[in-house]
């Protein structure tokens, strides 16, 4: 019984209506030859958390991949840029434009090579800390003031490691494992944020 319960409550997101209130944005590059790197993080996030509630991220919109669902008893796009990661602001300034939504109510989940695999951190603001895909951002939200979930990939070998190689480079197998024990995690705090309660994210999961 329960299962059908599932399957209605499905069915009554897909086709739930209202204006978007929040956008939940996962960074990364389209194409297969990028899946399972270190700069689509963001975008693996999203995936699991658009599978969490039983959603697809397949609408193409404001070029991107896009989906609304309800979060926290909010209408939220989940969305996919398609932009590539440097351009990553286009995509979202597009859409946060059409629905009229501040920089405070668009949440950016991006990959950060200064923590290992299997750490996250939550930010309220900040400066794009040499990652591309939030100068973007940046840039064409022209505010630093959006909340962040920074999602570790490992860091370079070394210094003279070339940094393009290092995030267009695959996770390793244990590395895989670390991030996907944090995807709950990461969905959790994704709630926690969108209802308003980025204190208590930061609290629980920055650590």
């Amino acid at each position: 019984m329960s299962n059908i319960f599932d399957l209605f409550k499905k069915i009554e997101q897909k086709h739930d209506t209202g204006p978007v209130e929040f956008i939940i944005a996962g960074l990364g590059n389209v194409g297969e030859k990028y899946a399972s790197t270190r700069h689509n993080a963001g975008f693996i996030a999203i995936d699991y958390i658009a599978s969490a509630i039983g959603v697809n991220i397949d609408r193409a919109r404001y070029h991107a991949l896009c989906t609304e669902c309800r979060i926290a008893d909010k209408r939220v796009l989940l969305m996919k840029p398609s932009t590539l990661m440097n351009n990553s602001g286009v995509a979202i300034s597009e859409a946060a434009s059409f629905y009229k939504i501040p920089p405070h109510r668009v949440l950016v989940l991006h990959d950060e090579i200064s923590f290992d695999p299997g750490v996250i951190r939550i930010r309220r603001k900040g400066s794009a800390g040499g990652h591309n895909g939030l100068k973007s951002i940046i840039s064409h939200l022209g505010s630093e003031e959006f909340p962040r979930i920074k999602i570790g990939v490992g860091k370079k070998p070394s210094p003279e490691y070339d940094l393009a190689d290092f995030v267009l480079g695959r996770f390793s197998e244990a590395e895989m494992t670390a991030l996907k024990s944090r995807l709950g995690d990461i969905s959790t705090a994704a709630e926690m944020i969108v209802a308003d309660n980025i204190d208590g994210a930061m609290a629980k999961f920055s650590k």
